[in-house]
């Protein structure tokens, strides 16, 4: 392709492409312990299927076409941004403020699961292929790569296992189906059977990406397993919870946000289903199963800092409305002020963790894919992970006790109360009782309802529990010279050595005694401009 091309585009589809997609398919999927017929028109699904129906609309917009959308550099085509491989610093960039924007819109967009998984995927094929010296497995990734892209599929990533015993490894549980494993090897593929427990979006994928959620050992080696399965395969059942609350009123009034978008999450059942090889990634290679869940994890903690900035804005802009409903302006009113600031601060203080994973993002030597660094990636999710409860705590504060004290929508149009409420729980005289109300009722669902509640938890454990980015974080932190700076201006005269324990990570680039040659891109390109 000449050097100024424009590239060839895949069939991007739209929201409602999507959701007729859906109707082609026939998983069995069961919600508040019925059958769904069709996932598409089940409106307890709808709020979920709302959320990653944007994630297409949106790449048609011009306006954010060049954010929503990238070059493949595998196939030279334009395909959605959240299931493209990073290939520099600024796809990393790209792809924060991609999963942003969308986030603002639907609190959580679900999709960039898929982006997630495809680059660790990918990397992980590389490194099997070095392993082995063929090209065999990236061959395999990359035709199953180009056809999801094609097809501008969204894929769910079936990881966390049910696990059993948590004190026992796979192979040593009494029920091996706590734990995704495969059951028959032939000539045509794998069976698999198990059980995947915690799986976002299960209902309305088109596929589930089977990974391991743990490093194996050799014993293991039936439960190292990663393919990607059809939604509606033969012997998938998926059992689910309802996306965001449809239909429903929480305590004191409409759900107004989680109606429109939320989430369902589904335990995935595995009864001896079939698998072709060409959709196998690897099976058996227990030794690249640690390595595959890291990749996934670094990706995934950097794009939740992303996802959770969004939610972020969203409490920023509905703690400001409600400020002014209720009479103050926060400019004015110190501690409102300096809590809507405290909000502000969270919110960009975990986000530039992302965009310096970003800048900071080191090529992964096997595949040419661009890895976020891990350090930045999971102090961001760290942060994000333990301050969700903040930012819920400030936005109450600004927001005063009406939010869970207003009565229900019903008395509004109660001819005997409806009035008198309207004129005594009017604050601002420059915002109506109605419009006040709304931003009470959205805050409520946001922060003190049942989504409030589930947005706290999925921030909390999602892509792993804090301990395990605590580890990653001292893992991956350059004590060692900090030490090394401190004995030197000690004059302590202690040199280097690689079997000291506290100076055995070292991490030359980042402001140590080499100097600041920070690892990864030094320009960012093809930057579009920063989201409104």
């Amino acid at each position: 392709m000449p050097l100024n091309a424009p590239a060839a585009t895949a069939s991007l589809m739209t929201g409602d492409d999507y959701r007729e997609s859906l109707r082609r398919l026939k998983p069995r999927v069961f919600v508040d312990g019925r059958r769904v017929e069709s996932v598409a028109d089940e409106p307890a699904l709808r709020p979920g299927i709302n959320a990653i129906a944007l994630t297409y609309d949106y790449a048609h917009r011009p306006e954010l076409a060049p954010l929503m959308t990238a070059v493949q550099h595998t196939s030279g085509r334009r395909v959605n941004r959240l299931a493209h491989i990073d290939t520099s610093a600024g796809d990393l960039l790209n792809k924060l403020e991609a999963v942003r924007l969308v986030c603002q819109e639907t609190g959580c967009a679900q999709r960039y699961l898929t982006h997630d998984a495809l680059n660790a995927i990918g990397q992980v094929a590389a490194r099997l292929d070095d392993a082995k010296g063929s090209r065999e497995h990236t061959a395999r990734f990359l035709e199953y790569l180009h056809r999801v892209q094609d097809q501008d599929l969204t894929l769910g990533v079936a990881m966390t296992d049910a696990k059993g015993d948590r004190s026992r490894r796979p192979h040593e549980q009494a029920n091996p189906d706590t734990y995704v494993h495969i059951v028959e090897r032939n000539a045509r593929g794998i069976v698999i059977s198990g059980t995947k427990a915690i799986v976002t979006g299960a209902p309305y994928m088109h596929e589930l990406l089977v990974m391991p959620c743990r490093n194996m050992g050799e014993a293991d080696a039936d439960f190292a397993v990663c393919c990607a399965v059809p939604i509606d395969a033969p012997g998938l059942t998926i059992a689910a919870r309802p996306a965001g609350r449809p239909g429903e009123k929480v305590e004191h009034g409409e759900a107004l946000f989680s109606r429109r978008y939320g989430q369902s999450t589904g335990v995935c059942m595995f009864d001896r289903v079939f698998v072709p090889w060409e959709h196998v990634f690897y099976a058996g290679e227990w030794e690249h199963s640690g390595h595959l869940t890291y990749s996934y994890a670094t990706h995934h903690r950097h794009t939740c800092i992303a996802a959770r900035a969004g939610f972020g804005d969203l409490l920023i802009g509905a703690g400001a409305l409600m400020c002014e409903a209720n009479g103050f302006d926060p400019g004015q009113e110190s501690h409102l002020r300096e809590q809507m600031v405290e909000l502000i601060k969270i919110t960009e203080g975990f986000y530039a963790c992302g965009v310096a994973a970003s800048v900071y993002a080191k090529v992964d030597e096997h595949s040419g894919t661009f890895m976020p660094d891990p350090l930045f990636s999971n102090v961001g999710k760290l942060l994000l992970a333990t301050q969700i409860y903040d930012m819920h705590r400030i936005a109450h504060y600004v927001s005063g006790g009406l939010v869970v004290t207003l009565p229900g929508p019903d008395e509004d149009h109660n001819p005997e109360t409806g009035a008198k409420l309207a004129d005594v729980l009017r604050a601002s005289p420059d915002v109506p009782y109605d419009k006040r109300i709304e931003v009470a009722r959205f805050l409520e669902d946001l922060s003190a309802g049942y989504q409030g509640g589930w947005y706290s938890l999925i921030s909390l454990h999602g892509g792993g529990s804090p301990a395990a980015m605590k580890q990653e974080i001292w893992r991956h932190y350059p004590v060692g010279s900090k030490v090394e700076l401190v004995e030197r201006l000690l004059e302590r005269g202690v040199l280097h050595d690689p079997q000291r324990a506290i100076t055995r990570n070292r991490q030359p680039g980042k402001c140590c005694d080499m100097g600041c040659s920070a690892p990864g891109q030094a320009v960012m390109v093809d930057l579009p401009a920063k989201r409104g």
